[in-house]
């Protein structure tokens, strides 16, 4: 899958391809990122990408022109790669939160034009004409695009075959069966007593049941742990698997001992 970036700050994305699990795909092209800073597209002596906007009022807008031509030129390379066309995305606080199936479907697209908005805004004249989505991380605002694009270049190539060392391991994140993933411990068993000062209010043991070797009771405790945390934490989650009907007979009890 290939990811087009229109940015002016292409040096944020150059060490994130070179780290952690997902470097494999960046690596090996199964992910293919290509940067478009949009300086290279002004024609100006000073490379200007933006302007005071009409109407006056704080902040710059981001100018028409530059971005026009740094598309431009995507849509030839991509014509040239014998590739399809891309829908473009716009990382904007108006868009649609990012969402595991949303992140999902994307993983399984050949991919996207990744539009980086800076200072007040993009010119909605090139939104209305160019762009086929926007989305937002949260009920907040950032710097820039820059900081979404990632996140969204992170979730989706983690999905790709072969990134994760464990093919199923994404297949039991958060979200991925509409509700929060369970708790998970590692070694040692039992926690010194040196080690046990350390952490207040945590056990100091393993929970049994994943000692036991029952694979059947594994799964229920760790079904039931989802069921928990995500009632406690993220209660609207629980009305959508509801009505999703990934709930079973079985859930619904164990909420009802919830309550």
């Amino acid at each position: 899958m290939r990811f087009d970036v229109i940015t002016l700050f292409p040096e944020l994305f150059e060490p994130f391809a070179r780290v952690g699990v997902t470097r494999r795909a960046f690596e090996s092209k199964a992910v293919d990122v290509r940067l478009w800073p949009l300086r290279d597209f002004a024609e100006d002596t000073y490379r200007r990408v933006d302007d005071r906007p009409f109407g006056g009022g704080p902040g710059m807008v981001m100018l028409v022109e530059p971005l026009a031509r740094a598309l431009g030129t995507i849509r030839a390379d991509q014509d040239a790669a014998g590739g399809p066309r891309l829908p473009v995305i716009l990382f904007s606080p108006a868009g649609r939160p990012l969402t595991q199936p949303r992140v999902e479907a994307l993983a399984a697209s050949p991919g996207a034009v990744l539009l980086c908005g800076r200072y007040e805004g993009i010119d909605q004249r090139f939104i209305d004409a160019h762009v086929d989505e926007e989305i937002s991380l949260g009920d907040y605002v950032l710097s820039g695009g820059e900081l979404p694009a990632l996140a969204l270049i992170d979730a989706v190539t983690r999905l790709q075959p072969g990134v994760l060392h464990d093919a199923a391991s994404h297949q039991q994140d958060s979200f991925s069966d509409g509700l929060l993933d369970c708790p998970h411990y590692s070694r040692p068993e039992v926690l010194g007593e040196a080690l046990s000062a350390q952490l207040p209010g945590a056990d100091a043991a393993v929970p049994p049941v994943l000692m036991s070797g029952h694979h059947a009771q594994i799964a229920r405790w760790r079904r039931q742990q989802q069921l928990a945390l995500t009632w406690r934490r993220r209660p609207e989650l629980i009305d959508a698997a509801r009505e999703s009907g990934r709930l079973s007979k079985d859930d619904e009890q164990f909420l009802k001992s919830l309550l």
